[in-house]
């Protein structure tokens, strides 16, 4: 919220306490006197006021999973084991997921407690590419690759998808390029040609990749320079 609200929800302080307080230059924020009482304060953010901490503020956490088989993309669920359960972190509650992917699809997930950058990689609008290493159960050909680029209209939804790129790398294997997040879009585009799709893994998600050292289920903190890429 905005800082001189935060400061106004206080008890002994009303909206021109925080406008003076402000402007006399005592409210710092991560160290730094912040004067303008537009300045928006987050969950991350240490708020002192004269040397009085008012919020201690809480580390963001950003990591990437390598997502296995069989685990479900949620915080919870009453069937499945989820991907917070490969996690040895402590409050995994606060944990949320940037993205997801389907039961038995692997690979890079993202997951945070910062739920403004979860929702700027997510959002439609954004169109962060996505690539994918699919193997199908019949051979892919060319006619794929155009039928992708023009997109593929679904009824459920309404809707025609964004162009999208595919790479044939064999017979029954390639790697498709997405700009959207459609429900189990991959398969539904490949089933457009009755084609089943046998193994669905993703490699990136904009110029963020899967760090190929990381086994399946494991997952580590993102750099800071990773986070400066998206």
């Amino acid at each position: 919220m905005r800082l001189d609200r935060f400061l106004s929800n206080l008890p002994r302080l009303n909206r021109q306490d925080a406008r003076l307080r402000l402007a006399a230059g005592h409210v710092q924020v991560d160290g730094v006197t912040v004067t303008d009482g537009r300045f928006e304060v987050r969950q991350f953010n240490r708020v002192e006021l004269q040397g009085e901490v008012l919020q201690i503020g809480k580390p963001a956490r950003y990591f990437m999973l390598h997502k296995p088989v069989g685990y479900v993309s949620a915080t919870e669920h009453p069937a499945h084991p989820t991907v917070l359960d490969l996690l040895d972190e402590p409050d995994k509650h606060e944990l949320h997921l940037g993205g997801r992917l389907d039961l038995n699809t692997t690979g890079l997930l993202l997951i945070t407690n910062d739920g403004q950058w979860s929702r700027r990689i997510t959002l439609p609008k954004v169109k962060l590419p996505k690539v994918y290493y699919v193997e199908t159960e019949q051979p892919i050909t060319s006619e794929y690759a155009e039928v992708f680029a023009r997109g593929l209209y679904f009824q459920y939804e309404d809707l025609t998808t964004l162009p999208a790129e595919l790479q044939i790398l064999d017979t029954r294997a390639a790697r498709l390029t997405l700009f959207e997040g459609r429900y189990h879009q991959v398969k539904r585009m490949f089933g457009h040609f009755q084609n089943k799709v046998v193994r669905l893994h993703r490699e990136s998600m904009g110029p963020l990749r899967l760090d190929q050292s990381l086994a399946p289920g494991a997952y580590r903190a993102l750099l800071g320079a990773e986070l400066a890429l998206l």
